[in-house]
């Protein structure tokens, strides 16, 4: 079907939404605006759906919601029987509406639908799976994006992100229905509730969500008379709740809230990008602070499932990275559970292969076993599961990745916020109650394992040439390892494509053991290392550059050193 016949056909059948009306309107005759809206369709994968919200086949709206869930539905009854899918939101634009349309869908193919009363955090769809025994979970949300976006995440049986073969068998599902009409199955949400068919999630399953939070406590009571203050933000998100709820249980009494990102708010207007990697997301936490001098500044993103914190020095807040964050929890797990006695026999930890390698001294210390896995925090809920099935969940301790995801615990499967919320207020109480700041405590592990900077370098390359250039490059690196990266020997070389490592000093291989990915690490000597990735949704090449100094002058020096360098040997 071409582009003008897509829009006459919905501008005819659109008619439930009166916002896509006024928006197909309002573009007719617009040759641009109409292709923008129906040259493709949005695209489901791993990660579901994700686009601007609006009317069109390349939009998040109800129609492209509703064929998506048949498809999914339809994935469900050829698999199982009597499935069911536990469904939740966050504050984005539309994404209550989202939900409901797909119960509604849902509810009509038999398959029932178990919905949040209001919205919630990510991780407590991972956790209704598993507690309600569902075959898939759906999470209305598009994370940190931009208050146009909107998203539509699935969640398998185990809790984890949906595997690249069900998304794979889901999509052909999906590929195979229109928009309107028979193709689509649909019941009145009302009458879903009615039959049985849609049912609401009790309050009970969000109080023992909580319980298995307050669980992964290290130090239970530390928190209690410790006088530490804190300013949080939920960045207008589905933290406020649950974050404070499990904040208030372990004792933390001083909690001041950032009033203007208080409440839902899918417009975001105080932070348009509302990531909490980014410093200008935390303008008014940080300035709040400057107030109200708390001991650190906690911030959680719309879906809560990430997390950012600004810690307390003698200068101001020093706002920490992700590897930073994760640094620490892991070194306060490790330690505190080794002298409490509560590390569990050859424990382990996961962490992405871009994540900082910092994490390997720590680990080191104290004899826990530590796990590399592809980017992305469903192969790390897949480690969890692995040990599951030899019943050994329990030697699992903790997993994070760079981009400020964090999780403890194997009650649900994908990164978690309100847990990692919990840990990080646990953690600088502890510290205080010592005498220390979580400034302190991350320069003392810098001074005991050396500097460990990260950065990350984006190159774009535009049009097919430039997805010509980037194979090219990806090709003629693989095809010859580099031996040297800014003066520092390559010691070895991982082809996660091929699946294997090259020790280059004595050329012996060794397989690698994860998912095909098309990726390249060196690893350098003095602790260094070097990954580039093209990315898998925009026309880039990553670079990931790990520099190891004395001081972070002097390793903020070595990485530009090392950036330059790698960029000369890609030829870019």
């Amino acid at each position: 079907m071409d582009i003008n016949t897509a829009y006459e056909m919905w501008s005819l059948q659109a008619k439930e939404d009166n916002d896509l009306v006024s928006e197909l309107e309002s573009i007719k005759g617009n040759e641009k605006e109409i292709h923008e809206r129906f040259y493709t369709e949005l695209k489901f994968g791993t990660a579901g759906l994700r686009g601007v919200i609006g009317a069109g086949t390349n939009r998040m709206n109800i129609y492209t919601v509703r064929r998506a869930t048949q498809g999914l539905a339809d994935f469900l009854n050829s698999k199982y029987e009597n499935p069911s899918v536990a469904i939740s939101y966050d504050s984005r634009i539309k994404a209550d509406l989202f939900a409901r349309e797909a119960a509604r869908v849902l509810a009509a193919n038999g398959v029932k639908a178990y919905i949040s009363t209001e919205l919630q955090p990510t991780p407590v769809v991972s956790y209704a799976v598993r507690e309600l025994k569902t075959q898939a979970g759906i999470m209305v949300t598009a994370s940190h994006n931009p208050a146009k976006y909107n998203g539509y995440k699935c969640y398998g049986s185990d809790g984890c992100q949906m595997t690249d073969k069900n998304a794979n068998a889901v999509f052909e599902k999906i590929d195979e229905l229109g928009y309107f009409g028979d193709d689509i199955k649909l019941i009145g949400f009302d009458e879903g509730i009615a039959g049985g068919m849609i049912e609401w999630i009790s309050d009970d399953l969000y109080e023992k969500y909580l319980a298995k939070v307050q669980e992964q406590s290290v130090n239970p009571g530390v928190c209690k008379g410790s006088g530490l203050k804190v300013v949080y933000t939920p960045l207008n998100g589905a933290g406020n709740k649950l974050v404070r709820k499990v904040l208030s249980r372990i004792g933390v009494e001083d909690v001041v809230v950032v009033p203007e990102q208080e409440m839902p708010d899918g417009n975001f207007t105080t932070c348009p990008y509302p990531n909490p990697e980014i410093r200008e997301a935390l303008a008014l936490g940080l300035e709040l602070c400057e107030k109200e001098k708390p001991d650190l500044l906690l911030a959680t993103d719309p879906d809560s499932d990430r997390v950012g914190i600004a810690v307390k020095t003698e200068s101001g807040y020093r706002l920490m990275s992700g590897n930073e964050t994760g640094i620490m929890l892991m070194n306060y797990i490790l330690s505190c559970r080794k002298e409490n006695g509560t590390l569990p026999e050859n424990p382990v930890a996961v962490k992405t292969i871009v994540t900082s390698k910092l994490v390997e001294k720590v680990c080191e210390k104290y004899g826990c076993e530590l796990k590399n896995v592809l980017t992305g925090f469903k192969y790390i809920g897949e480690q969890i599961l692995l040990l599951e099935q030899k019943n050994e969940e329990n030697r699992y301790v903790f997993g994070f990745e760079e981009s400020y995801g964090y999780l403890a615990g194997t009650y649900v499967r994908d990164k978690d916020a309100v847990v990692a919320s919990m840990l990080i207020c646990e953690m600088a109480a502890y510290y205080r109650t010592k005498g220390k700041s979580l400034n302190d405590v991350m320069n003392e592990l810098y001074d005991e394992f050396g500097y460990y900077y990260n950065k990350t370098d984006a190159f774009e390359f535009e049009g097919s040439e430039g997805m010509k250039k980037m194979a090219d490059i990806m090709s003629s690196l693989r095809n010859s390892h580099p031996a040297e990266i800014a003066g520092f020997k390559v010691l070895t070389a991982s082809d996660y494509l091929n699946s294997y490592t090259k020790d280059i000093v004595t050329g012996t291989e060794e397989a690698i053991d994860l998912p095909k990915s098309n990726v390249l690490s060196y690893s350098l000597e003095g602790g260094g290392a070097a990954i580039v990735r093209p990315s898998g949704t925009e026309p880039k090449i990553k670079v990931y550059i790990t520099a190891v100094g004395t001081s972070e002058e002097n390793a903020k020096t070595i990485a530009a050193g090392m950036t330059d360098s790698v960029v000369k040997t890609l030829g870019i």
